[in-house]
Formats: structure tokens, sequence, C-alpha cells
């Protein structure tokens, strides 16, 4: 489908945009009524309740966790006509997604208080656990990359996605996921977070920015023989 050219460019992002902040605002509602049900607080959020003191809303969550992925890639593969525009729209919506997920937390019951405060991430397939500041940071480089690799797309110049771009990028985003889940055995034994590990993690995101920046790279065009 030309998405793209029928609705307009401008319009598409603005589109998606949207989605993203009520996406997040219904994923923050969810939470804020899933914590008074369970008579918790953000700040006790840690150690980890186990399955039987949760009545099985543990797998549910698990379950939400992999419905908002499969909605947010939904729509960025229905706002895209190729398979690298799709995946650059996901980011730009992920990305949005998970700033305004954290800003409607704020909105509803002041918190996160600051960048600093631990949160848990995701569930699967381990937790992953880390300061509010580092998904923030990857949420602002998908919004980046994504945008860039769809205006590129949009005006019909060569966007290329190598099979080593695609390792460089798959290698930074494991060494950032090794950087959220380096306690996940300690997390799930009960324990309380330790000190994030800043440096495996702003490595991470070089390794993949090195791989965003191979692909955004404007290609030199062929000679004219």
């Amino acid at each position: 489908m030309e998405n793209t050219e029928r609705i307009g460019f401008r319009r598409l992002a603005l589109i998606l945009g949207l989605y993203a902040i009520a996406m997040a605002y219904l994923e923050s509602a969810v939470v804020v009524y899933l914590q008074r049900a369970l008579s918790m607080t953000p700040a006790t959020l840690f150690p980890l309740r186990d399955q039987v003191s949760l009545g099985g809303l543990g797998t549910i969550e698990v379950g939400r966790e992999v419905a908002t992925i499969v909605m947010l890639a939904t729509v960025g593969w229905l706002a895209g006509r190729t398979s690298l525009e799709r995946l650059a729209w996901t980011s730009v919506v992920f990305g949005i997604w998970d700033i305004g997920y954290y800003f409607w937390l704020w909105v509803f019951i002041g918190w996160p208080t600051s960048l600093g405060t631990t949160d848990l991430l995701f569930l699967l397939p381990v937790p992953w656990v880390a300061p509010v500041a580092a998904p923030m940071i990857v949420s602002l480089a998908l919004i980046g990359f994504g945008l860039v690799a769809a205006i590129r797309l949009n005006r019909g110049e060569q966007v290329i996605l190598k099979v080593k771009d695609w390792l460089t990028l798959s290698v930074g985003g494991l060494i950032v996921f090794l950087s959220f889940t380096l306690n996940a055995r300690h997390i799930l034994d009960g324990g309380m977070p330790r000190s994030f590990s800043w440096p495996i993690f702003l490595i991470g995101m070089a390794v993949a920015g090195h791989g965003a920046r191979s692909i955004l790279l404007p290609k030199p065009k062929a000679p004219i023989l």
C-alpha cells in the first residue's frame, strides 16, 4: 500500500505520534490500576513478588508486554512500504511510546522522581532493570534513526541495510540488553537492584550507533559513463 503517498508524510508521522502517545497513556493507566489493585507503589516494586502472591497476574503481565510489542510493530508494518521503512516507523512509534509511558506515569503519580530512578523495564526473557535514563536514551536514538531513515526513503533516496550493518546493530543491541539483565538472577532471587553498568550500556549504544550511521550515510551515486 502506498500509505505515505496517499496520507502524506507529515500527516502520517503525526498520526503515528498521536497513536504512540495515546497507547502510552493507556499503558501507564493500566500500570497505575495494577499497582492499586495489588496495594503496591513504585517504591515497593523491588524485591519482586512471586507468582503465588500475585495470584497469577505475573503471567498476565508478561502477556501484556508481548501484546504491546505486537501492537507497536503492527502499526509500523502498516505505515511502511518496504521492510526498512517498516522498521523505521516501528522504531519511531516504540521510542515515542516509551518516553510517553514515563511522562504519563509522572503526570498520574509523580513517578519517576528523577531520571536516575530504577525501573523494571521488561520481564522477557528475564527481568530488565535500569535507571529510567537508560531506556529514554535508547528511545531517543530509535526516534532519531527511524525518522531520518523514513525521511530519506520518502524522498526516494537510497538506504541500504547490508549484512554487516545488521550484525553491528544486533551486537550493539545485545550489549545493551546485557547491561539491562546483568543482575537478572539476583533480581529473580528476591534481591534489590544493584548499580547499573553504564560503561557496558554506553559501549552497546556506541556499537549500535555505528551501525545506524553506516546505514544512514548517503551512498555515493554511480558515475555516469
